[in-house]
């Protein structure tokens, strides 16, 4: 096997009237984030994380926002399909570390159902999946509480290419 990284990044801004999902989870908070899909800014990272890890585009080539039939589209579906990639290329994934980046609301309480949730969308164990939060100590769009932004790695193991 060789092991390969990839790392992800995403942010989106907070928008009225739609409901907040991170990881797959509806989180309580006056606004939702602004999207084409559910705007779910973790799995978003992570499914970036993954497909950089195995060489593949990010998820606006799989998921165009100019797509209208994905529009409000879960992004469960998008670490889907991103697994799917994985076992193609005849690969696991192996670890999942991730932080979300938000002064409000806080999340932690959240992490555990977050983790079974990404962890069901690519087949792998909730003990193999990394979920931090922090703030940014009020400084930028995240500290003017404008948006959510998300960092998160991949280790995917892969045949050998011989």
């Amino acid at each position: 096997m060789r092991y390969r990284s990839g790392i992800g990044y995403d942010v989106h801004q907070f928008a009225e009237g739609r409901p907040l999902i991170l990881g797959g989870v509806e989180v309580p908070h006056t606004k939702g984030l602004s999207g084409h899909s559910d705007a779910d800014v973790l799995s978003h990272a992570i499914a970036d994380a993954i497909l950089g890890a195995i060489g593949e585009p990010d998820i606006g080539y799989w998921f165009p926002p100019t797509d209208d039939s994905i529009e409000g589209i879960s992004s469960l579906k998008i670490l889907e399909k991103a697994a799917e990639l994985v076992r193609e290329k005849g690969g696991d994934i192996e670890n999942i570390d991730s932080t979300l980046i938000a002064e409000a609301p806080k999340v932690m309480k959240h992490a555990p159902a977050m983790k079974e949730k990404i962890a069901e969308a690519l087949g792998m164990d909730a003990a193999d999946i990394g979920i931090k939060a922090t703030t940014n100590e009020t400084m930028g769009f995240v500290g003017r509480e404008e948006g959510i932004a998300a960092l998160a790695s991949a280790s995917i193991a892969l045949p050998d290419r011989s």
